[in-house]
């Protein structure tokens, strides 16, 4: 049932209490039922017709839980006059504008930290197999080549040049990963970071000039949108790579795929898309390409304390009428 809490046998057609928690989009089932629970709750993507619930009872709506995926939209936001409070499911929050949200006094958290360690795994993780052409020696024993030549030789990981775009949460616990390595960390951010042993460069650009690879952590948004440019790809050279563990809007998607076609670069590990789940199929067809369905912080342990975050932040605007986790006005 869409609307579902302690009174379960009200119809989308009956007013919500004014302590109305809507929830936009899917979210995981234990975090589902958990809000069900806990307060009355109206799953929004699952109702007949979502336009006339919110003209008729938008304005009961207190909380809004949602994903970094799909936010909260300004025709959604204008459509609940009471809204105090927006919830995001995950690190990202660029689908709302948070700037406009809290400019009508509504405050946007999301649930950073508890992701941290395992974007960061897999960001180490995909580095390598890039580098070291882990999936595709797999894909090469299965499909019997091993029996016909040695598979071809990859590049090392240790003593390389690493750089790192965006030296947030993340970044920083990607770039603790590979001080084990031995490799040299440099990182681009809007300002300096300070207390961190590794070279500050001004520039996409720059990084990749003087960097063997690149691990992309950068918030997703307006302003870092297309950051990876071609000219910056073109930095990267015929021997870099390029992982991205951040959001497809940051790279220039047309021109990587224009740089991997024609070899302008070794190879990349891509974890998202500019139009998730699809997948240009210049990649799909590149054999130098890790291609990952957007999994970085997909562990049943990091999931379940994202649902648990969610909901605590809940609880607090309910009974504090602030969030635990708010968005920051500004990040690296």
């Amino acid at each position: 049932m869409p609307i579902s809490g302690a009174t379960p046998e009200i119809s989308p057609g009956v007013s919500a209490s004014p302590a109305t928690v809507l929830q936009v989009s899917p979210l995981l089932p234990d975090l589902e039922r958990s809000l069900a629970e806990r307060y009355r709750t109206v799953r929004l993507h699952e109702l007949p017709d979502p336009a006339a619930y919110l003209r008729a009872h938008g304005g009961d709506v207190i909380v809004a839980v949602t994903s970094a995926r799909y936010g909260v939209g300004n025709e959604l936001m204008d459509a609940l006059p009471r809204l105090g409070a927006i919830v995001h499911f995950g690190v990202g929050h660029e689908t709302t504008d948070v700037v406009r949200a809290r400019t009508r006094g509504i405050d946007v958290g999301n649930t950073p930290d508890v992701l941290t360690d395992c974007v960061a795994d897999l960001a180490v993780g995909a580095l390598i197999d890039s580098l070291r052409r882990l999936s595709a020696a797999d894909r090469y024993v299965r499909a019997g080549g091993w029996a016909a030549a040695p598979f071809p030789l990859a590049s090392r990981v240790s003593g390389r040049r690493i750089g790192i775009l965006g030296l947030g949460r993340i970044g920083r616990a990607v770039a603790r990963r590979l001080e084990g390595f031995g490799v040299e960390v440099s990182y681009c951010s809007r300002v300096p970071v300070p207390d961190v042993p590794y070279r500050h460069l001004p520039s996409a650009k720059a990084l990749a000039t003087a960097c063997d690879a690149i691990v992309v952590t950068v918030a997703g948004g307006a302003g870092t949108d297309g950051l990876v440019s071609a000219e910056v790809l073109e930095a990267l050279g015929p021997e870099g790579h390029l992982v991205n563990v951040a959001r497809g809007s940051v790279i220039d998607e047309s021109a990587l795929v224009a740089a991997v076609k024609a070899g302008r670069i070794a190879g990349a590990a891509l974890d998202v898309f500019a139009d998730e789940p699809n997948v240009p199929q210049p990649l799909l067809d590149s054999d130098r390409v890790v291609l990952l369905p957007h999994i970085a912080s997909a562990t049943r342990e990091t999931r379940e304390a994202m649902g648990d975050l969610v909901l605590r932040n809940v609880e607090r605007f309910m009974t504090e009428g602030v969030l635990l986790t708010p968005v920051p006005d500004a990040a690296h």
